[in-house]
């Protein structure tokens, strides 16, 4: 069993770039362990003043877009100007094992072996979206640990890009062009997230229609684009190929030109003050979720009312008020 380090051998590994203790410092704040997590919460609030000077940025599209490749090719043109990248790639998880089961490390072996890039693949653990419960720490450590580009994958599927998007500054979907309608898979909902939409692929025999569909989503997008989440940015849309980096460099000027917009109005701070607020509560209802089931009145009772709910015997709005009931019982000593 490796040494436990101690709170400021934590701090001052991380401060220091050490790489092998910037990784102990991530698996601490993902255990759940209660005597860890204290521990991790030691480590986050000393670590607090050296972080927020990232660029936060999400990555996401649907399973075979090109993710891990765009990722890799992106970050090691960020790396030949200078930048420090690291990479938290949220993995789905083996429902048996709940560990990564995709392995972006192997997937990213140019980035991940690099010195002044670190990749980190994260199993969701079952949670919602496929988005990392602990993503949001790992996020301050490796801002901590001096690294200025952060970028954060998620598995595309679900309601990922809407958790992504409330952790980031800026949003970039990948997609790929449709057969027949180039548009395809395109949804109203994704359209107010994203800030930048990346036309993947754009390679060989497939430039010609990336380019086309990249015309016409820049076309819908001046149209649909809602106001609520930045009214003073249109998202733009652009071609990639992580084969011929084409779009990469247009892409990270974006990107730049994006913060420079949100910092220009105040909205930067705004939008992560917003966000820390957001996940303050995201973490009470978790916490509330846990507790609901761990009270002790309501264990006694919930293997019964999964089975009327299921057989049809009972409500589930019924069965939700009894356990919540239960919960506002004191627990017997």
């Amino acid at each position: 069993m490796p040494y436990q380090l101690t709170a400021n051998e934590y701090i001052s590994g991380v401060l220091r770039h050490d790489r092998a203790v910037l990784g102990r410092t991530i698996t601490l704040v993902e255990s759940n362990s209660p005597r860890h997590r204290a521990l991790a919460q030691r480590v986050l609030t000393a670590l607090l003043p050296h972080t927020g000077g990232a660029h936060r940025i999400g990555i996401s599209g649907v399973p075979g877009v090109g993710k891990s490749s765009f990722i890799e090719a992106f970050g090691c043109r960020l790396l030949d100007a200078g930048h420090r990248v690291a990479v938290l790639a949220v993995d789905p998880s083996s429902t048996v094992t709940r560990g990564s089961i995709l392995g972006d490390k192997t997937r990213m072996e140019r980035l991940a072996t690099a010195d002044a890039a670190f990749v980190r693949p994260s199993p969701t653990g079952g949670s919602l979206g496929g988005v990392a419960r602990k993503t949001r720490e790992s996020i301050l450590v490796c801002e901590a640990a001096g690294f200025d580009v952060v970028l954060v994958e998620t598995v595309g599927v679900g309601q990922s890009e809407t958790m992504v998007a409330e952790m980031v500054d800026s949003f970039l979907l990948l997609e790929l062009t449709g057969a027949g309608d180039e548009l395809q898979g395109i949804k109203r909902g994704i359209l107010e997230l994203a800030d930048i939409i990346a036309i993947n692929k754009a390679d060989g025999d497939n430039l010609a229609r990336a380019e086309r569909a990249r015309a016409e989503l820049e076309r819908a997008l001046h149209i649909l684009r809602p106001a609520s989440r930045d009214e003073a940015w249109t998202p733009r849309a652009v071609v990639s190929s992580s084969l011929t980096g084409l779009g990469l460099d247009e892409i990270w000027q974006l990107i730049v030109e994006h913060r420079r917009s949100l910092e220009e109005r105040g909205l930067l701070d705004t939008r992560r003050r917003q966000q820390r607020l957001d996940w303050m509560w995201s973490l009470v209802d978790q916490g509330l979720l846990a507790a609901v089931r761990e009270h002790p009145e309501v264990a006694a009772m919930v293997g019964r009312l999964e089975a009327e709910v299921l057989d049809g015997r009972n409500s589930p709005t019924a069965a939700a008020e009894t356990i919540l009931e239960a919960f506002g019982t004191v627990p017997r000593g």
